[in-house]
C-alpha cells in the first residue's frame, strides 16, 4: 500500500507542477516520461529492487560510495583527532560534539574534491553523466553540464562550470539551472550527512549519493514543466569539450590547500547558521509555548490536532507542530507510514523554512524512534538545498556571474524552490517504491 501511495505521490507532484506552469500548452510530455523512466532506471541499476531481492546492475557503485564516504569520515577523524584529541570520539567526549565530529569532514572532503578537480578526474565524471543526460533528455548542453555538476558541487559553484553561457541563457534554461541547485547538495555537506546518519543506516552513503544522482533528472523534469522552453537556446553539446576552470592551480598541494580553505569557510558558515537558526527556533518556540499556556492549548488542542502530531509534539504548541500540520500531506504522499508521518512532516517543513542541515540534525536526533526505511526515505526527501535562504544564495551567486539576469533569478526563485522540493520528493517516492 505504501508503494502505491508513493506512486500516486509522484503523479500528484507532477500535476501540481503542471498547474503552476507558466505555459502549460508548451509542456513536453515526452520529456516527463523520459525523465521518469531515466530516474527509475538509474534507481534500479544503483539500488536494485530490495523488496524483490533483485540486486542492482551497478550496485557495486552504490556499495563503493557507502564505503568511500565512511573512509572519508575515518580519514577526517584522523585530522580532527590531531587538533581536538579525544573530543572526536563520542565515547571519550561523553557525547557527540558536532563541531569536532562533522565539520572536519566538510573541510577534508572539500580539499579532496579540489585535488580531484586539479587532476581532471571530476571533470570526466561530471562530463560523462552530462553527456548521458543530454542524449536521453531534450535539453541544452549547458543545462546537462550544470545539472551534472550540481550532483557533486554546490549551487553557487555549479554555475561556474557554464559561466560563459549564463548571461545568454533562455528563461527556461536559467530556471533549470536554479532548480538543479535546489534539488541537490554539495559533496562536502553530503559527507557530513553520512556521518550523522551512519549509526542508523549501514549504507546511507550510497543512498545519499543515489538521491543526488536521481534528483538531477528529476530537477530537469520539474524545471521544464514549470517553465517550458519556448526559445532557441544558444549552447549545444560543444560545451562538454571546453574547460571553464579559469583558476587552475599550479600543483596538487595548492589545490588541496585551496580546497581546505573553501571547506573551512563552508564549515564556519554552517556553524554560524546553526547557532543562529537553532537559537531563533528556540526563541520562537518559547513565544509559542507562552502563547499556548495563555490560551490553555494543552487542554483543548488535542481535539483539533491529529493524535500523531500531538504525540510527536508532546502536546506543546511549537514550530515543529505547525510545520508537521502544514507538511503532513507531503509526508503521506512519500509513502511514510502514518504513525511516523508527523515526525517526517516536521522535518520536511524545517528543511524548507530553515535549511536541510537543521533538518538532518533533527532526523539524527529522532532516528531511534523511526524505522530504518522511513529514515532512508526521509534522507532522500531532505537531500537538497531547496529552502528560502537558497533563493538569496542563488541571487548572489548566479547574479554575480550574470548581473543582467538578477531580475529573472528573483522572479524564478519561488518556482525553483518548489521544483527543487518536488524533485527530492519524487526521488524519495522512487526509493520507497523499490525498497
Amino acid at each position: 500500500m505504501e508503494r502505491i501511495i508513493s506512486l500516486f505521490g509522484i503523479v500528484v507532484f507532477v500535476v501540481i507542477a503542471f498547474f503552476l506552469s507558466s505555459k502549460r500548452k508548451e509542456v513536453r510530455f515526452n520529456l516527463i516520461l523520459r525523465a521518469l523512466f531515466f530516474q527509475f532506471a538509474l534507481a534500479v541499476c544503483l539500488i536494485g529492487i530490495p523488496s524483490l531481492n533483485v540486486p542492482g546492475f551497478l550496485s557495486f557503485i552504490f556499495h563503493a560510495a557507502s564505503n568511500f564516504f565512511l573512509a572519508i569520515i575515518r580519514f577526517a577523524d584522523e585530522g580532527a583527532n590531531f587538533v581536538a584529541g579525544p573530543l572526536v570520539d563520542p565515547a571519550k567526549a561523553n557525547g557527540y560534539i558536532f563541531a569536532v565530529k562533522v565539520l572536519p569532514v566538510v573541510v577534508f572532503f572539500s580539499s579532496l574534491m579540489s585535488v580531484l578537480y586539479h587532476y581532471g578526474i571530476m571533470q570526466k565524471i561530471v562530463g560523462g553523466f552530462a553527456k548521458i543526460m543530454h542524449k536521453i533528455l531534450p535539453i541544452s548542453g549547458a543545462e546537462a553540464l550544470a545539472s551534472s555538476a550540481n550532483i557533486f558541487i554546490g549551487q553557487t559553484e555549479a554555475p561556474l562550470v557554464i559561466a560563459p553561457y549564463v548571461q545568454k541563457m533562455t528563461r527556461s534554461e536559467l530556471n533549470c539551472l536554479m532548480v538543479g541547485g535546489m534539488a541537490t547538495v554539495a559533496g562536502g555537506v553530503l559527507a557530513a550527512f553520512v556521518d550523522m546518519l551512519s549509526p542508523f543506516v549501514k549504507d546511507i552513503g550510497g543512498h545519499l549519493l543515489t538521491a543526488s544522482v536521481l534528483s538531477a533528472p528529476a530537477a530537469i523534469m520539474y524545471a521544464k514543466i514549470m517553465v517550458p522552453e519556448t526559445e532557441e537556446h544558444l549552447s549545444s553539446k560543444d560545451v562538454f569539450n571546453k574547460d571553464h576552470n579559469d583558476e587552475k592551480k599550479s600543483n596538487a598541494i595548492e589545490a588541496a590547500a585551496a580546497g581546505a580553505s573553501t571547506g573551512m569557510k563552508m564549515a564556519i558558515n554552517i556553524v554560524a547558521m546553526l547557532i543562529a537558526f537553532i537559537a531563533l527556533v528556540a526563541l520562537l518556540n518559547g513565544v509559542l509555548s507562552y502563547l499556548g499556556e495563555f490560551i490553555n492549548f494543552s487542554n483543548w488542542g488535542n481535539t483539533i490536532i491529529p493524535d500523531e502530531i500531538w504525540s510527536a509534539s508532546k502536546g506543546k504548541l511549537s514550530l515543529e507542530m505547525i510545520l508537521s500540520i502544514l507538511f503532513l500531506p507531503f509526508a503521506f504522499l512519500l509513502g511514510i507510514p502514518f504513525s511516523e508521518c508527523a515526525h517526517i512532516a516536521g522535518l520536511l517543513g524545517e528543511k524548507v523554512i530553515i535549511n536541510e542541515f537543521y533538518a538532518y540534525i533533527h532526523l539524527a536526533q529522532i532516528g531511534e524512534n523511526l524505522s530504518e526505511k522511513s529514515i532512508i526515505v526521509a534522507s532522500y526527501a531532505l537531500c537538497g538545498f531547496a529552502n528560502f535562504s537558497s533563493i538569496g544564495i542563488q541571487l548572489g551567486g548566479i547574479g554575480e556571474i550574470a548581473p543582467n539576469r538578477r531580475k529573472d533569478i528573483a522572479q524564478l526563485g519561488i518556482k525553483a524552490l518548489i521544483g527543487g522540493s518536488f524533485a527530492a520528493f519524487t526521488t524519495a517516492c522512487i526509493a520507497n517504491i523499490l525498497l
